[in-house]
């Protein structure tokens, strides 16, 4: 790393601040004058440790920083019980594919009793987890920032507020360049098509404990027989799907064009197989199909208490 990017000035600070804000500017611009503000934006960071999950909007951010700053970024993904075998397999091939430097950190939020407890402040302090490792490896390694993958979309107020891990990355200081360019989700999947990036289309994808009902404890058991339920589903041809963790009972939720598919008895009979001796006793399918985040169709509450 180049001398002039070391250290985190105060002007550093300030553009922190600046940056986090940003996506509240009313600015109209097309789709090549936000890449090349998302470029300059970069450039203007000198250093940066960018978190790295293997979706698109941060592979994207990954794959922007290394354009603009080459050595001097470094992609981070957190390996724990809750990312899938699978995704971090991927995500590694990813960066492999395209030169893009990474390392991966062992994060040990399932160690944490607050994160453990799950209720709606899990993802809060499975990123301040994250983010606490990524602030010493970046002084470790004399990296200026860190910077996270949140789009124009996140910021929306009422996105926002089903996601408490924002609020551990304005605690740490993270960035978020993509957000900065005023990247909408589908702006930044259509600049990783034009990049040719292999994962441009590639379909949302949270972590495991996600699919745990709130309330239930984040254990190593649940969060491995939520990943072999899926596994089972994808082997049996679904492409997208969720496997909602309610304890006894596995609550399947399918893609809406692929639901059809699941809609016969032999078909019904081949899931039951499948997910029983995971550990399920029950094994339900959602009429309504796949929908993100739909664990918290139960919120607002006034508290999530202890599933029995």
């Amino acid at each position: 790393m180049t001398q002039s990017h070391r250290g985190m000035s105060g002007t550093s600070r300030d553009r922190c601040h600046i940056i986090s804000k940003s996506p509240n500017m009313e600015i109209t611009m097309d789709l090549a004058q936000k890449s090349a503000l998302l470029q300059s934006t970069l450039k203007d960071l000198g250093s940066v440790l960018v978190a790295y999950s293997g979706g698109t909007d941060s592979a994207y951010l990954a794959w922007a920083a290394h354009q603009a700053l080459g050595e001097d970024m470094l992609a981070v993904i957190a390996d724990s019980p809750s990312l899938p075998r699978a995704e971090l397999a991927a995500a590694t091939a990813f960066a492999a594919e395209q030169k893009i430097p990474l390392e991966v950190l062992q994060t040990a939020e399932l160690d944490n009793p607050d994160y453990q407890r799950n209720d709606t402040q899990r993802c809060f302090h499975c990123k301040d987890e994250l983010f606490t490792q990524m602030e010493q490896t970046r002084a470790q390694r004399d990296f200026r920032h860190i910077a996270y993958g949140m789009n124009l979309d996140d910021g929306d107020p009422t996105v926002a507020a089903f996601r408490p891990g924002q609020q551990a990355a304005v605690q740490h200081h993270a960035v978020a360049p993509l957000a900065a360019a005023q990247l909408t989700k589908s702006e930044i999947r259509q600049l990783a098509r034009e990049a040719n990036l292999s994962l441009a289309d590639k379909p949302a994808s949270a972590c495991l404990a996600s699919r745990i009902e709130y309330g239930r404890l984040v254990t190593r058991e649940n969060l491995s027989q939520v990943e072999q339920a899926e596994e089972a589903l994808h082997a049996l041809g679904f492409q997208q799907v969720r496997v909602r963790h309610h304890g006894e009972l596995a609550r399947i939720e399918i893609a809406r064009p692929e639901l059809a598919s699941a809609l016969t008895l032999e078909a019904l009979d081949r899931i039951t197989a499948a997910l029983k001796p995971i550990g399920f006793r029950y094994v339900t399918l959602d009429t309504q199909g796949y929908r993100s985040g739909s664990m918290n169709e139960v919120l607002p509450t006034a508290a999530i208490t202890p599933a029995k």
